[in-house]
């Protein structure tokens, strides 16, 4: 088909652009405080209200992966590691967080689920040709 020689190459950018943003964003609220996100010390607080071991420790980790996990990916630079330290990320959000809540949001685990499937192509496909991979390496990692 016409379509899947001409456009296949661009199949990753945009899940590379939806992924990066999200957990760009979301990692920004984790670590610094933007967009009235908790900081890393309440990032830290919430580790430790989920009985997690090491929350502080922890906590540095979930906002470094969102955060950096988000920019590499949007970059398309080392795309299927940090996609990979990003699904680690949404499995544990998943059984911590959100199984409990149902499918549906708010409270429920649909967007963890649409964003750990999203790793996961990611892992799969790689960064695809418009990347700063393919610029840099001309390689994918």
């Amino acid at each position: 088909m016409f379509w899947k020689k001409n456009y296949a190459e661009w199949s990753a950018l945009p899940l590379r652009l939806a992924l990066g943003i999200v957990f760009l964003m979301h990692g920004a609220q984790k670590m610094f405080g933007a967009f009235g996100g908790p900081g890393i010390a309440g990032t830290q607080g919430f580790m430790a209200s989920l009985g997690v071991v090491l929350p502080g420790l922890i906590g540095i980790v979930v906002a470094a992966v969102e955060f950096f996990g988000g920019l590499l990916v949007l970059a398309g630079l080392f795309t299927r590691y940090a996609s990979l330290l990003i699904a680690v990320d949404m499995f544990f959000a998943f059984l911590l967080v959100h199984a409990k809540g149902g499918f549906f949001l708010p409270t429920g685990f649909e967007f963890v689920f649409a964003l750990f499937l999203t790793t996961i192509a990611l892992i799969l496909t790689g960064a695809g040709k418009w990347s700063l991979e393919k610029a840099l390496f001309k390689k994918e990692f």
